[in-house]
C-alpha cells in the first residue's frame, strides 16, 4: 500500500514515453491498464469474512459473535483477552504461489492487528493502536514459490479488553481448495450423566477437525473423532449430530444420534432433605474470634447448615485433620463434649446439617502424597464418627490448592494436591453413602479467576492458584451438595461481560454466581468450557457484617442480587444468561458475627424466602 502511494506520488514528466504512449492507447481503444481476466482473477478467499455465519470458518481461542456494534451487516466479531491469550481468531485459506494479495478487515478497540502467516515470504501484520469507531486495516503480501495456503488472523493484546472485527476480506486469486469432506459415519452415544453426553464417531479422510451440533445449534469444535457434550439440563432428550471440516468446507450433517440424560442426583449429593431455599452458616466452635462464643443449642432453627470451623491439619502435608473446641480461657460458655453432641443430634432431628469444615484461613492443607491422602480420610471420618456429623465443607484458601507448570487441563488434573483431594472426597462419598452432604467454600481467586486465568498458563509466569479449584469442582460435581463461593475478602473479577466487577454492591454477586450458572470458557478457550452447576448445587457467600469480612453489602443489596438472579428484576448493568428461581440460598460468614450484629443477615434471608 505505501509502494502504491509513493509510485503515484512521481510526477508524470518522469514515466517512460513507452508507458505513457501504451496507457494512452489503452485509454483510447476503451480498455484498461488491468486486463479483464486479471480482474476476475481476482476474488474474496476470506470465508465467512463478515461472521454472519456466527464463527463458521475460523478458529478462535476467545471470541464470539455479537450484533452491535457491526460494520455492517447483523453480526460482527467480539473477542477479549485474558492472562496469556492475545483472543486470537484465524483461518487458513487456499492460495495461489508467487501471487499478490490485499488482505482487508475494519476494526474497533485498543490494539486491533489483522495479519497473514505462513506467506512464503515476508509475513505481515498491520495494527490500530487506539479505535473507538470502526477503522479499516489493509496490508498485502506476495506468497512464495511453493506457498499455497496461508493463514489471516486477528487478536488483540493482552490485558486491553474486548476488541472488534468486521468484513475480513483476502483479495487475490484463488488457490486449488479441493473438496470439503464426507459427512462422519458411526456417530453413537457413549456414558450419559445428568449434564453431559459422550459422543463418539468413525474418522473421515481428509477432515481437519469436526463440528459438533446439539439440536441443531452448533456447540462445538474438536479435532478428535470423540467428545462430551457437557452442562445439560437433567430428564432431557437431546438429539446430536456432527460434520467434517477442512479447508474446503464443511460436510453434510451425519445421521442424528439421541440422548435423554439421567436424573438429577439429588440423593447422590446430599441435597435432597435441604429446604428449597437454605441458609447456611460458620460456627466459631474453635475460636471466639472477637465475636464471642455462640453454644449449638443457641443456632436459631432459621439456619439449615452449619459448619463448624475449623478442622486444622497438624501440619500443612500431614493429611492429619484435628477438631478442638474452643477451650474454655478463650470462652468462657462454652459448653462440654456432651452438651455439644447432644445440640447436634437436637438440630438433626430438626432437619439440620452439621458439617466439619476444613481448612480456614489458617489451616493449609496440601495432599502432596497418597500416605497423606489416606490420613485425611481416616482423620475427617473420626471426627465426623465423633461428633456424628452429616458430611464435609472443604474450605482450603491460600496455598493449599496449587496447580503444576504442566496441569493446564481442569477436566483432566496431574497435581497431586488436586488429584488426592478429589480422591480422599469420593472415598468419604462412598464411605458414607447418598446422604453424605459436600459443601465447598473457595475464593473467587480460586474459581471466577479462573475465566481469565489458569495456574501459570501457557508461558508461565501466572500465580499457580489461579483457577486452582476448578478441577475439584468438576470432578466432585455429581456429589457436590451446595458450592458457595466466597464473594467477599476478593479483588476485582472479570465477568462474562468482560468487565471488571468489585464488592461493595448486589453486581458483584450477581456478576459472581451468573458464571457459576452459566459456566465459562477456562483461560478463554472457547474449547474447554467448565459446565455450569445446577442452581440447587449453589448459594451466594457473604460476610454478614462489617466486621466479619471486606465485601459487606446491605440487606437491600443482598436482595437486589436474589431479585436479579431468581427473578430478573434489579438486575442493573450487568446482565445475566438466566433466571435462576432454584437458586439453593445464601452462605455467610458467620453465625457467630451475625448474632453480634443481632442476627441481621438471618433476619432479611427469612423475610425474603418467608
Amino acid at each position: 500500500m505505501e509502494r502504491a502511494r509513493a509510485e503515484h506520488a512521481r510526477p508524470l514528466a518522469r514515466r517512460p514515453l513507452v508507458t505513457l504512449l501504451t496507457a494512452a492507447a489503452l485509454a483510447a481503444s476503451g480498455m484498461t491498464a488491468l486486463t479483464s481476466a486479471a480482474r476476475a482473477a481476482d476474488a474474496d478467499l476470506a470465508r465467512n469474512g463478515g461472521f454472519e455465519s456466527a464463527l463458521d470458518g475460523w478458529t478462535c481461542t476467545a471470541g464470539t459473535t455479537v450484533t452491535s456494534p457491526v460494520h455492517s451487516g447483523t453480526a460482527a466479531l467480539k473477542a477479549t483477552p485474558a492472562g496469556a491469550d492475545n483472543a486470537r481468531c484465524s483461518q487458513t485459506v487456499s492460495v495461489k504461489p508467487d501471487s499478490q494479495y490485499t488482505l482487508s478487515g475494519y476494526v474497533r478497540g485498543t490494539y486491533v492487528y489483522l495479519g497473514a502467516s505462513g506467506t512464503g515470504t515476508t509475513d505481515v501484520s498491520t495494527w490500530a493502536q487506539s479505535a473507538p469507531d470502526w477503522q479499516q486495516l489493509t496490508t498485502t503480501f506476495r506468497t512464495g514459490p511453493s506457498t499455497s495456503k496461508v493463514t489471516i488472523y486477528t487478536h488483540g493484546w493482552y490485558g486491553t479488553g474486548a476488541y472488534h472485527a468486521d468484513d475480513i476480506s483476502l483479495t487475490g486469486p484463488g488457490g486449488e481448495t479441493g473438496q470439503p469432506p464426507a459427512a462422519p459415519g458411526g456417530l453413537k452415544t457413549g456414558s450419559v450423566t445428568s449434564s453431559s453426553v459422550a459422543l463418539s464417531w468413525s474418522p473421515v479422510p481428509g477432515a481437519t477437525g469436526y463440528a459438533v451440533y446439539r439440536d441443531g445449534a452448533r456447540v462445538s469444535t474438536v479435532t478428535g473423532t470423540s467428545t462430551t457434550v457437557s452442562g445439560l439440563t437433567p430428564s432431557t432428550a437431546y438429539s446430536f449430530q456432527v460434520t467434517a471440516v477442512n479447508d474446503a468446507g464443511e460436510s453434510a450433517r451425519s445421521a442424528t444420534v439421541t440422548a435423554t440424560t439421567a436424573q438429577r442426583p439429588d440423593d447422590g449429593g446430599g441435597s435432597s432433605d435441604l429446604p428449597a431455599h437454605a441458609l447456611v452458616g460458620y460456627l466459631h466452635a474453635s475460636f471466639a474470634n472477637g465475636s464471642g462464643y455462640t453454644r449449638m443449642a443457641d443456632v436459631p432453627d432459621s439456619w439449615d447448615v452449619i459448619d463448624l470451623a475449623f478442622g486444622e491439619p497438624t501440619s500443612v502435608t500431614s493429611g492429619d485433620i484435628r477438631f478442638e473446641r474452643c477451650p474454655v480461657a478463650e470462652c468462657p460458655n462454652v459448653e462440654s463434649d456432651a452438651e455439644f453432641k447432644a445440640a447436634i443430634k437436637a438440630k438433626q432431628a430438626a432437619g439440620k446439617k452439621v458439617l466439619i469444615s476444613i481448612g480456614g484461613q489458617n489451616g493449609q492443607v496440601q495432599l502432596t502424597t497418597t500416605a497423606a491422602r489416606d490420613t485425611f480420610v481416616s482423620s475427617v471420618s473420626t471426627i465426623i464418627d465423633e461428633y456424628g456429623l452429616d458430611g464435609l465443607d472443604i474450605d482450603f484458601e491460600g496455598h493449599s490448592l496449587s496447580l503444576n507448570a504442566d496441569d493446564t487441563d481442569f477436566k483432566n488434573p496431574k497435581t497431586p494436591v488436586i488429584v488426592n483431594l478429589i480422591s480422599a472426597v469420593k472415598t468419604l462419598k462412598a464411605k458414607y453413602g447418598d446422604g453424605f452432604v459436600l459443601t465447598m467454600a473457595p475464593e473467587t481467586f480460586f474459581v471466577q479467576l479462573g475465566y481469565q486465568y489458569y495456574g501459570t498458563g501457557k508461558w508461565g509466569g501466572q500465580d499457580p492458584r489461579a483457577g486452582a479449584y476448578l478441577s475439584v469442582i468438576h470432578a466432585l460435581r455429581d456429589d457436590l451438595t451446595l458450592l458457595h463461593v466466597q464473594d467477599y475478602n476478593s479483588g476485582s473479577i472479570m465477568g462474562l461481560d468482560n468487565q471488571y466487577h468489585s464488592m461493595g454492591g448486589a453486581d458483584f454477586h450477581i456478576a459472581m454466581t451468573d458464571m457459576l450458572l452459566t459456566g465459562f470458557p477456562v483461560a478463554g478457550d472457547a474449547n474447554n468450557v467448565f459446565p455450569p452447576l445446577r442452581p440447587d448445587q449453589v448459594a451466594i457467600g457473604m460476610p454478614a457484617s462489617t466486621q466479619a469480612g471486606n465485601g459487606h453489602v446491605s440487606s437491600a443489596e443482598v436482595n437486589k442480587a436474589l431479585n436479579c438472579l431468581t427473578k430478573k428484576t434489579d438486575c442493573g448493568s450487568y446482565a445475566t444468561h438466566g433466571t435462576w428461581p432454584d437458586l439453593r440460598g445464601l452462605m455467610t460468614w458467620s453465625i457467630n458475627w451475625d448474632r453480634y450484629s443481632n442476627w441481621e443477615f438471618q433476619k432479611n434471608f427469612d423475610a425474603y424466602f418467608g
